[in-house]
């Protein structure tokens, strides 16, 4: 598989965001790339691996392998297609390595309501048989309308294996690799309820807004000169000044902008004087900046969405929600590697209920 320098910048940006992003006391779930397959676990050990498509291809095809926690949690596994001109209905044969699969002759049904994803869902007959071929299989090969693609399964077996050992199935009858007769396999960890709460106080108006994001701007250059640069009007919309109580103020202040990201600092500002100004408290989080941010005072929930790339196929993305004295982590998910993965099947990392 081909890496771009552009893949290289996204590794790394991934690994400061997530060092960034890693919360002290939610339990984080943990994610490894195995050669051309990437897998990782939430915080209630629900694990999902995904084979990596080639930066080369015209059309991504790509393997999704999920499977919950817990004695009773069933593999799942998705052939994935992001193309383009997909007909509504059509079919696809499967060879592993040349040998047709599950069995010869056989063609998978496949549908597209809007001509560019489509989803094969394997049953657990073909799934069994699948995880018992990659462990001599070097590709996975699709045919369609005299058209063939091929899917590394390099790195495959390693990730199940790790997904095994995550969730304590090692040697268990319910492993995915590594099968046998030793114990029970431990119930899957309760998602945990994050209290929320919206702003209460009475709402700033537009100007009052302005002025006080102005005023704050002002206080952070006399404070540290480099810590946020000015933003051409045309991001400004980023900006915003919010009342959490009718003392406090959080003010939110884009401080950097790229290509594709804009940096935004957070700040807790008491009765709209910003001398007294503290950074904002993002659960376990090392500062009080977050890329491409938003808040909802409604909800008292910041989203955010820090790309790794333009085409926004790595980095990390997740939400907090504001539980009057801290924002809490309510969601996260990840993609380390940018290798042309859409954000929906991103690797989760935390969930709570109800996300």
């Amino acid at each position: 598989m081909r890496r771009s320098a552009g893949v290289e910048a996204g590794l790394g940006t991934f690994a400061v965001l997530l060092a960034l992003m890693m919360p002290a006391q939610a339990q984080i779930g943990e994610m490894k790339t195995f050669r051309d397959w990437i897998a990782g676990c939430d915080n209630t050990k629900s694990c999902t691996a995904l084979s990596l498509p080639d930066e080369g291809d015209e059309n991504v095809a790509y393997l999704r392998l999920d499977r919950p926690a817990g004695p009773d949690g069933a593999p799942k596994l998705t052939l994935k297609l992001r193309r383009e001109k997909l007909k509504p209905s059509f079919e696809i044969e499967l060879a592993l390595d040349g040998a047709p699969f599950p069995t010869a002759g056989h063609r998978f049904s496949a549908s597209s309501s809007d001509g560019e994803t489509a989803e094969i869902a394997l049953g657990p007959t073909e799934i069994e048989a699948f995880i018992a071929g990659a462990r001599k299989a070097t590709a996975l090969t699709l045919k369609r309308d005299g058209q063939s693609q091929k899917l590394s399964l390099a790195g495959s077996v390693a990730a199940m294996l790790w997904i095994d050992e995550q969730q304590k199935r090692l040697n268990t009858a319910s492993a995915l690799i590594r099968k046998g007769a030793a114990g029970s396999v431990p119930p899957a960890p309760a998602l945990p309820a994050i209290p929320t709460k919206p702003a209460i106080g009475k709402p700033l108006t537009k100007a009052q807004s302005v002025a006080l994001v102005k005023a704050m701007r002002k206080e952070l250059n006399r404070r540290s000169p480099d810590s946020c640069e000015d933003i051409p009007g045309g991001f400004t919309d980023t900006d915003g000044a919010f009342a959490l109580y009718e003392t406090t103020q959080l003010v939110v202040v884009a401080c950097s902008r790229g290509a594709y990201n804009v940096s935004s600092q957070f700040w807790m500002v008491p009765e709209r004087d910003v001398r007294k100004a503290k950074p904002a408290e993002f659960e376990g989080s090392r500062d009080n900046e977050l890329v491409n941010a938003d808040f909802d005072p409604k909800t008292g929930r910041v989203m955010f969405f820090a790309k790794g790339r333009g085409i926004g196929d790595c980095g990390t993305s997740g939400s907090y929600n504001w539980n009057g004295a801290y924002f809490a982590v309510l969601q996260l998910s990840a993609m380390g590697q940018c290798r042309l993965i859409p954000g929906d099947d991103w690797i989760e990392l935390f969930r709570s209920v109800g996300n």
